[in-house]
């Protein structure tokens, strides 16, 4: 891979209604509004030479790439690694609920039944990197708002925080390989000894 655009899904039943969902197994499709900012990010990129699609296992996501891509011909590929946190207990239940937990725990806390913020960060990683392995020139990614952060945050140096802010619906980040191995190489520094 020599160059990734990266965009967060429309907005989504489960967002739009600010309940978290970590279960590709349930199903979360986008909203009418999260449908137009689909197929404003295709408009976006429509100039843009994409020569894989990569995705996680939500439905949310793939309605956003398939929405994106219009006619376009072409892959997509699964990489399970940037899927949502598993939430555990707080699984279909608000945000905030979750929110004001997390932020109150340290990077290697989690709640029942789901991933502590050291886990996700080697797994982000680790997604990335098999994308950055691909022999495609041009990668285009849509994920979800934390995987995404984690990856724009450590682009730039900057390791994962105790809050991160959400990344907005369905806008067009682009990094050149350089920075996506930057990204990696502190997301798994910071998974082998994470602190807040």
């Amino acid at each position: 891979m020599r160059r990734l655009l990266v965009a967060r899904h429309g907005e989504s039943e489960f967002s739009a209604r600010q309940l978290v969902n970590g279960d590709p197994g349930i199903s979360c499709p986008l909203t009418e509004t999260g449908r137009a900012q689909a197929r404003a990010l295709g408009e976006a990129l429509a100039q843009e030479e994409i020569d894989l699609c990569a995705v996680t296992e939500f439905e949310r996501v793939r309605e956003t790439a398939e929405l994106a891509l219009g006619a376009r011909d072409v892959p997509l590929l699964v990489v399970p690694e940037l899927n949502d946190p598993r939430y555990g207990e707080f699984e279909g239940g608000p945000l905030d609920a979750y929110r004001e937990w997390i932020w109150a725990q340290g990077p290697l806390e989690a709640p029942p039944g789901g991933e502590h913020r050291g886990e996700l960060a080697e797994r982000y990683a680790r997604g990335l990197r098999t994308i950055a392995g691909r022999p495609e020139e041009t990668v285009l990614l849509v994920a979800h708002s934390l995987p995404l952060a984690y990856l724009r945050d450590a682009s730039t140096g900057l390791a994962p925080r105790s809050r991160m802010d959400l990344v907005e619906y369905a806008r067009v980040l682009r990094l050149e390989a350089p920075e996506v191995e930057r990204a990696i190489d502190v997301l798994e520094a910071w998974a082998a000894a994470p602190a807040f």
